[in-house]
């Protein structure tokens, strides 16, 4: 049998600083990146207990911690790590009663100590019987359990009997996690049955057979977040409509076809997966949708497309990215083509912030106007340029030459901006007639790709902007220019940034405060380059 490889906890940092292929191509680092996706634990082992003497803290040797409230200290133990937590219980019996009574966090990568095994399975052996104690020797309730380092293969009695002693102790969130292979260990009926939940995340797992979904109930739950999990059509859709107060959902990975019902949803995200059809159904507060490398087959040059249909959803303000080569966009029963003239039916008009990717050079550029016109009063656009390796399109350069000027009237856009810009000549045409023909804009940014994938400089790119004919626009708005240091095709997306409900634009590459950019100088087209891209 061969050996597994030395245990380690990917870095998340490391997970973010790679584009969506390298994530695919390794399990590791998708791992990370599901870990990274997930919420960040309550609390840290960054910072550790310091103990003072009571003549160098309070010269009159007064004990003014016995001198607080339990309810208070409480919540001090709460915040701490288990270990450090269970450590209070030895310092009095006032203390043993405050442990006992504090709603404690466990997260299984605290316990495992400074110095982890160096083998995968020794490593899982010691997470296991660790949270199996510290789930056995504290009453409850739990606030949290991060059990993100075990391999579960091999120990599911353990696993069963760890949700069983969590629902019992009142669990609030749970981020689940297993190592990657394999990827079809089940999930046990139990963890559907868990009432309390506010919040989960589940990762690397396969959903329970259909029957076993009969009795799931999830009354409190808000958060979902369903990362690389083997579902069968209608999983996902099942558990959406027992969790009746659900506000967020997030899915990584595979999925046949997704059917949105909700009276609660306010913000569905959809990354790195190959998706039949999205049919946002019935969504009456949804407020954004947001789509990162979905695709409708694996083989991107298949030419199957994912089926986005939008139904009800009077309340959506945020939605992107729109990839028209990986996209089939439906609204109100009607396909959307290009050359299509907009209807009552195909004008969604809460809108507020769109994003698209778009390939410049290819013919998907084309539904560019097709797609603006659908949402007449957007007022912000990203686009992220997708690489293009056709050669030059004089039929699609042809497009913006002639492009209608109403179109830019009508439309709202006060801010714009282009990322992975590559300064080639189909990305100009646009941007040439974007700023001619936007009427209201005020701030603009363009993010040129990594130097490493575009072997142009930031001056020459510079150089390249400064060039545009900028006879009938330079006055207009403000316009930043920025270079990155990021993968190809940009950092993946975080569940963190969109599920952000303070901030209205989660796309933005930079914020634009008052009158101008912030992190950039606003000056027209002198802008300085830099890295200061979000």
């Amino acid at each position: 049998m061969a050996r597994r490889a030395p245990f380690s906890v990917p870095d998340p940092a490391t997970a973010t600083a790679c584009g969506p292929h390298e994530l695919v191509r390794d399990p590791e680092q998708l791992l990370s990146y599901i870990r990274s996706c997930a919420p960040e634990p309550p609390v840290s082992t960054t910072a550790g207990l310091a103990a003072r003497r009571a003549s160098a803290a309070d010269p009159d040797g007064i004990d003014r911690i016995s001198g607080l409230s339990d309810a208070l200290l409480r919540d001090i133990v709460s915040r701490l790590p288990c270990k450090d937590a269970a450590r209070t219980a030895v310092l009095a019996a006032r203390w043993r009663g405050v442990w006992l009574a504090a709603p404690l966090a466990v997260v299984d990568a605290h316990l495992l100590g400074r110095r982890p095994p160096a083998s995968a399975d020794a490593a899982a052996a010691a997470v296991t019987a660790a949270v199996s104690r510290a789930l056995a020797a504290h009453p409850g309730p739990f606030r949290c359990a991060h059990l993100v380092s075990g391999l579960m293969d091999a120990r599911q009695p353990h696993l069963k009997r760890w949700l069983r002693l969590l629902a019992a102790k009142g669990v609030q969130e749970l981020v689940l996690v297993n190592r990657p292979c394999p990827r079809e260990v089940p999930l046990p009926d139990t963890l559907f049955r868990i009432a309390t939940l506010t919040r989960l995340y589940i990762g690397f797992w396969k959903f329970p057979r259909a029957a076993s979904l009969q009795g799931a109930s999830f009354p409190n739950l808000r958060e979902l977040g369903v990362c690389s999990v083997v579902v069968e059509d209608g999983d996902i859709d099942s558990l959406v409509a027992r969790s009746t107060v659900l506000e967020i959902l997030n899915i990584q990975g595979s999925v046949k076809g997704l059917r949105l019902v909700s009276r609660s949803l306010r913000c569905v995200q959809i990354c790195a997966s190959v998706v039949e059809s999205i049919a946002v159904v019935s969504t009456p507060c949804l407020d954004r949708l947001i789509l990162w490398e979905v695709r409708g087959s694996p083989n991107p040059a298949s030419g199957l497309r994912t089926r986005i249909k939008i139904g009800i959803a009077p309340k959506l303000r945020i939605l992107g990215y729109l990839d028209p080569a990986q996209h089939l966009l439906e609204i109100g029963g009607t396909v959307i083509m290009a050359g299509i003239k907009p209807s009552a039916s195909t004008i969604h008009t809460s809108v507020k912030t769109l994003s698209l990717t778009v390939c410049f050079g290819s013919n998907g550029a084309m539904m560019v106007p097709a797609i603006l016109k659908c949402f007449p009063n957007v007022e912000a656009l990203h686009i992220m340029s997708a690489k293009c390796d056709e050669p030059a399109n004089r039929l699609i350069l042809k497009l913006w030459q002639e492009a209608d000027p109403i179109l830019s009237v009508l439309l709202r856009i006060k801010v714009m901006t282009i990322r992975e810009f590559r300064g080639e000549q189909h990305e100009l045409a646009f941007l040439q007639f974007f700023y001619q023909n936007a009427r209201v804009l005020k701030d603009a940014a363009i993010v040129s790709a990594n130097v490493r994938v575009t072997r142009i400089s930031d001056k020459q790119m510079f150089s390249i902007i400064q060039n545009m004919d900028d006879s009938r626009w330079a006055s207009k708005f403000g316009l930043a220019i920025l270079g990155s240091n990021g993968p190809e095709g940009g950092r993946p997306w975080m569940f963190q940034r969109g599920a952000n409900f303070s901030d209205d634009d989660p796309f933005a590459p930079i914020k634009f405060i008052g009158n101008g950019p912030a992190s950039a100088t606003r000056r027209n087209k002198t802008a300085g380059t830099g890295t200061n891209c979000i």
